[in-house]
């Protein structure tokens, strides 16, 4: 009897949590011709826009902050210019092969990304369960490098956050003053945005208060089939920011769970595939229209 009890209340707080994220994706979808994601031009006419597509370079550069240094992968177009600019913030598995194709990714759309390895430098493992905050400090560091560059053009770049890289976005933007000034929008791809070293209650069903004060236009990109305590405080951050007055948006790929960017081998699905491309090009018109070089 008691173990039939248990089960049954397990299965309960599973519809009860299914229930709760389908009202919130409910509540956050926008229909019809005059949602956000509307484009005229295709359903009148039939034009697709054309992504924008560059033969991408790759350079290896230090960024210090006192006596570490920080390894930075810098990805842009081959072509001679300016490019607006990105720093790319990665998650827990680090900056690794995976996520420097994502990189390449969106540099090949016509940006500067600015990539810094946060672990490296600092002899952090992959995959570390707890935050150290020494790292925002070097996320810091190498926003002002970014901002350096001369070929980055405007002197204002989009955070652009996967996993956890979510969380070190957000504390860049409010923590570390960094949003308007120098930061004109923030990207996340199934975002952590709750402090990784809180109980686990504050994980699943809270994000961070400092998604409450973010005033710069945000975009995630989540699946439907992402983990219950990432999924859940995403959508209640678009939902909060949503409901202030923010502009901010979330796109949810039906069919694909985490990491459908850069799953690789034989677990990468068709759908994984669709909603990588789509993502890319969208995060990319995202950031070029809030950093004015449309």
């Amino acid at each position: 009897m008691g173990f039939l009890m248990v089960l049954l209340t397990v299965l309960f707080s599973l519809s009860h949590a299914d229930e709760f994220i389908e009202n919130m994706i409910k509540k956050l979808d926008e229909r019809g011709d005059k949602a956000w994601w509307w484009d005229d031009r295709w359903w009148n006419e039939g034009y697709i826009e054309p992504p924008r597509n560059y033969k991408v370079k790759v350079k290896w550069v230090t960024v210090k902050n006192g006596d570490t240094e920080i390894p930075v992968m810098v990805a842009r177009p081959k072509e001679k210019g300016k490019f607006p600019g990105v720093l790319f913030l990665h998650g827990r598995r680090g900056l690794d092969d995976l996520f420097q194709l994502h990189v390449k990714r969106l540099a090949a759309r016509g940006f500067v990304v600015v990539a810094p390895d946060l672990y490296t430098g600092r002899f952090i493992e992959r995959f570390p369960i707890y935050h150290d905050p020494v790292v925002e400090e070097d996320a810091n560091r190498v926003l002002d490098y970014a901002l350096s560059r001369k070929d980055i053009y405007p002197k204002k770049v989009c955070a652009y956050g996967l996993t956890r890289g979510g969380f070190y976005s957000l504390r860049l933007l409010v923590a570390k003053n960094r949003q308007v000034k120098d930061i004109a929008c923030w990207v996340g791809y199934y975002p952590h945005i709750q402090d990784p070293n809180r109980p686990e209650p504050m994980q699943v069903y809270r994000y961070h208060e400092d998604i409450e004060k973010v005033k710069v236009p945000v975009m995630f990109f989540v699946g439907r089939e992402e983990q219950y305590q990432r999924l859940r405080p995403a959508l209640m951050a678009i939902d909060y920011l949503r409901s202030h007055g923010r502009e901010a948006y979330v796109v949810i790929y039906p069919g694909v769970g985490r990491g459908f960017d850069f799953r690789n081998g034989n677990r990468r699905k068709f759908a994984d595939d669709l909603a990588a491309k789509d993502a890319v090009v969208r995060a990319a018109r995202f950031i070029r229209a809030k950093l004015g070089v449309e």
